[in-house]
């Protein structure tokens, strides 16, 4: 089955950094009008939509942070050009002759500049760049630029979603696609026998610490949790196999463990038998470093949760050029579904 790329556009293409996550709020909101029994918002910000099922004794929730990485306008200096604040981690070498938005009374494009390789010293040229080379340059006077932009205004980053082949490559696929595939699996249950009540939970501000979830799984206190995030694709030229934690096209990647979580070995196990059943093409994750929203769910619960991810591998993540495929994604979107469908089968003693 085919996924809906028209949909995945809308969601990379809508702005919303961390602490501004309300047009992506927005959206989905209009997606999931009439499609789940509840839909609200808490005081954080997480959007919450909740399908019921049969048993309303366990509670199954499943988490797609909302937020992307961007910047915030720091300063404004007598010439106009805006120095940032970093919202979320960056390599600064990805920011380079970038166009950006900048988010304020009236939106305006500004481009990512530094200082002319031609007049750096040769020190300078080889010196990794650092966040502070970097400026924003709209092309207008301070004046101009403060009718419409103040301290605070949140930067997004520009670059539509375009088909390469069996992939979509975008800014904000960390975590947008994600925010598509728990969209797409509500729609898909709906109407479905699910065991379980399923809160399909929206969150924020994951990209600066998992901030949203833990407010979320502390209020739902599931039993069991499903995290969907990106990860790490290091499939491309000078890795070594052990780098490259997943591949594009070799399925969806379920979590072993990340920098946050070891997720639940009966979770995994779980989901491989899932996978296997229905034949669906998986590879799993090792991810060192970094974390999702999967560690915040796991502990934030009165009693912890059975926790576990399925993740979509994503090359240049964190730039304005992620990529991912369309087939990995439309594998998430599957195994997703059979993960809340088949919860009430399972043996979940510890053994």
């Amino acid at each position: 089955m085919a996924i809906n790329v028209e949909l995945l556009k809308q969601c990379c293409g809508v702005p919303g950094i961390s602490g501004f996550e309300q047009k992506v709020r927005e959206l989905v909101t209009r997606e999931l009008k009439g499609v789940v029994s509840d839909l609200y918002t808490d005081n954080m910000g997480n959007l919450v939509a909740v399908l019921k099922g049969k048993d309303s004794s366990k509670r199954v929730m499943a988490a797609a942070h909302m937020d992307e990485i961007g910047f915030m306008v720091k300063a404004i200096d007598d010439n106009g050009f805006i120095k940032i604040q970093t919202i979320g981690g960056f390599d600064p070498k990805t920011l380079t002759a970038q166009r950006v938005m900048v988010h304020g009374k009236k939106d305006l494009i500004g481009v990512m500049g530094s200082k002319p390789i031609h007049i750096m010293t040769p020190e300078e040229r080889t010196k990794p760049p650092q966040i502070s080379d970097y400026f924003v340059d709209m092309g207008l006077p301070k004046a101009e630029v403060e009718k419409y932009i103040e301290i605070g205004a949140p930067i997004t980053r520009l670059s539509d979603l375009i088909e390469m082949g069996d992939c979509i490559n975008s800014k904000s696929v960390d975590n947008r696609v994600a925010v598509f595939v728990l969209l797409e699996t509500l729609k898909e249950l709906k109407g479905q026998d699910i065991p379980y009540d399923f809160y399909g939970v929206f969150t924020v501000q994951e990209e600066v610490g998992l901030r949203g979830v833990h407010v979320a799984a502390h209020h739902v206190n599931p039993d069991f949790s499903l995290c969907i995030d990106t990860t790490i694709a290091f499939d491309t030229p000078g890795s070594k196999p052990e780098e490259m934690v997943t591949k594009l096209g070799d399925g969806v990647a379920i979590k072993i463990m990340d920098g946050g979580v070891i997720c639940d070995y009966r979770m995994v196990q779980y989901m491989k038998e899932q996978a296997n059943n229905a034949k669906l093409k998986y590879q799993m994750e090792i991810l060192p470093a970094g974390g999702t929203d999967t560690a915040g769910m796991q502990r934030m619960a009165t009693n912890g949760t059975i926790a576990g991810a399925v993740s979509i591998p994503t090359r240049h993540i964190h730039s304005h050029i992620e990529m991912a495929n369309k087939n990995d994604i439309r594998g998430n979107i599957d195994l997703m579904k059979l993960c809340v469908q088949h919860l009430d089968k399972y043996d979940w003693s510890f053994k």
